[in-house]
């Protein structure tokens, strides 16, 4: 069926469209089991008018709505707390009985085959750990609402249904239009695009939250959240702006920085092949929507910005999979080895850092992959950041990318420097500020840019709530870099510091110096008439 002029997607049950069922859905339906039916039901009627469940107490009942029925179920319910709760203990006692006679059997019997089939599944877990749709790290819903729960607009299972972000889903029913409309198909050929890949969508999200969600759901979901975030990818383009709906593109313009914050986090995010499913009809010039949010935490543009490179093998769990490698970068740079130390600190002030002649700069590139102490000549160096314009939303962003590289990566020691980038990066900054002045230093040495967004004070406030982080390799190799500049310049990193923290009395004996010899030369002159 194509779609007409008069097409309206809120109006079709697209979970009716006739279709093959996928395997996912074969597999699904041939796992649903019957609800459990309580003892003091099991006598009801089998010729019923309509089935449902209802709980009384512990008891799970099937029922129909007919009074002498219900008069059966209440009086089941009737039966004492204490004779329900003996039974439950009795039944779990028996449940766990029966569960460590079977575990004990299936050892003594064939002690490898359980301990490989366990070892198996771990590895399937680890090995897909990179693309499943994981959950906030508790370090970071810790932080709160703002970082962690969309203000706007819901994507994937996660937040869907929330109150505060019902609205927009009428605009994700004209997203799904506009796609169909403009791929020239049909909308059941779309659709079935997406329910095919809908399984293995599933499989990757909270098996706590899917399994209660039927396909009735899922599928439209997944369809509509797809389509939603095509039409936010074309409206970062120059074609996909100017050729977009009016009033779908007046909505993105109007909610730019809402929309593009709620996509940025972790929790509201779509499987990169559902999404994938619909710019197979609807495409969208992937390297310029890479390109007009890559620079997302700047607020000034480097026009002479060397232009990157498109990794056609990288394959991204989801968006802020993929707008966080290209914003990380890629060091192609082999560091050296740096020779071994008695002792490292973990941390240093900025206060510190300049009494040894370190100085802070921001870096000429805007990927946070680069970073570390960059030494000028013999007596001097540079500790240089990626610039960073600091607001709620760049705050969110960071913070977002932070908890996918806390999730994906189970070990930064052993990972490549861009793995753990955001977290060495936040923690670097975070290093650097204890007061307000802190900040404005940073400021003034343009690593923090710009006078909107976060005051000094909210700005401190935040840096300092990201100290808990893990600590990543390039957070560690900034520190081995300062430790290998103290030891290799003792003397003249001691004399410097010496300098900095008496240079007011030094100024002053000078000034009293210079004024006594000025007297001296006076009186000598006067005497010399």
């Amino acid at each position: 069926m194509e779609p007409d002029a008069g097409w309206v997607p809120c109006d079709i049950q697209l979970t009716n469209w006739s279709m093959q069922p996928t395997e996912f859905q074969l597999a699904h339906w041939s796992m649903a089991t019957e609800p459990e039916v309580c003892a003091c039901a099991a006598s009801l009627p089998v010729v019923v008018e309509s089935a449902g469940t209802e709980i009384y107490g512990s008891c799970l009942q099937t029922y129909v709505p007919t009074s002498s029925i219900r008069g059966q179920l209440v009086e089941c319910a009737s039966a004492t707390q204490n004779d329900r709760i003996g039974i439950e203990i009795e039944k779990a006692a028996q449940e766990f009985q029966a569960d460590f006679h079977n575990m004990e059997t299936n050892i003594c019997s064939n002690p490898i085959h359980v301990f490989d089939k366990a070892a198996r599944e771990f590895k399937f877990d680890v090995d897909m750990m990179k693309m499943k749709m994981h959950r906030y790290p508790a370090r970071i819903r810790s932080l709160g609402e703002l970082y962690t729960v969309p203000m706007t607009v819901s994507i994937g299972p996660y937040h869907h249904g929330r109150d505060h972000l019902k609205a927009v889903e009428k605009v994700k029913h004209v997203a799904a239009y506009h796609c169909i409309m403009e791929s020239g198909r049909s909308a059941e050929e779309v659709y079935g695009a997406v329910v095919a890949v809908a399984g293995y969508a599933r499989s990757i999200y909270d098996r706590n939250v899917v399994d209660s969600i039927g396909d009735d759901v899922f599928l439209p979901m997944m369809f509509y959240d797809a389509c939603f975030l095509v039409q936010y990818m074309l409206t970062c383009t120059d074609a996909g702006l100017a050729h977009m709906d009016p009033a779908l593109r007046s909505f993105f313009d109007a909610n730019d920085k809402d929309v593009y914050h709620d996509i940025m986090q972790l929790e509201n995010q779509l499987p990169w092949p559902v999404v994938r499913a619909v710019m197979a009809f609807r495409p969208v010039p992937l390297k310029e929507f890479v390109a007009s949010l890559r620079g997302c935490l700047q607020d000034r543009k480097d026009r002479h910005e060397k232009p990157f490179v498109m990794d056609n093998a990288f394959e991204p769990p989801h968006l802020l999979g993929l707008l966080r490698y290209y914003i990380v970068g890629r060091s192609d740079v082999k560091l050296p080895t740096l020779p071994e130390t008695e002792s490292m600190s973990f941390s240093v002030s900025a206060i510190e850092l300049a009494e040894i002649g370190i100085t802070l700069t921001a870096s000429k590139t805007t990927e946070l992959v680069y970073m570390g102490v960059n030494k000028k000549g013999n007596l001097f160096a540079e500790l240089s950041l990626s610039p960073l314009s600091l607001d709620d939303t760049r705050a969110s962003v960071l913070l977002n990318m932070a908890a996918l590289e806390l999730c994906v990566t189970p070990s930064f020691h052993d990972a490549e420097d861009e793995a753990p980038a955001v977290c060495s990066y936040l923690l670097l900054l975070g290093m650097l500020v204890d007061r307000e002045e802190d900040v404005h230093e940073l400021r003034a040495r343009r690593v923090l840019q710009g006078g909107g967004g976060l005051t000094n004070r909210e700005a401190l406030r935040f840096l300092t709530s990201v100290q808990g982080l893990r600590l990543g390799s390039r957070y560690v190799r900034t520190m081995e870099e300062i430790e290998d500049y103290k030891v290799n310049r003792r003397t003249w990193t001691k004399l410097r510091a010496f300098v900095y923290r008496n240079v007011k009395v030094i100024v002053a004996v000078i000034s009293v110096i210079a004024a006594l010899a000025s007297i001296i030369g006076t009186i000598r002159s006067l005497k010399s008439r």
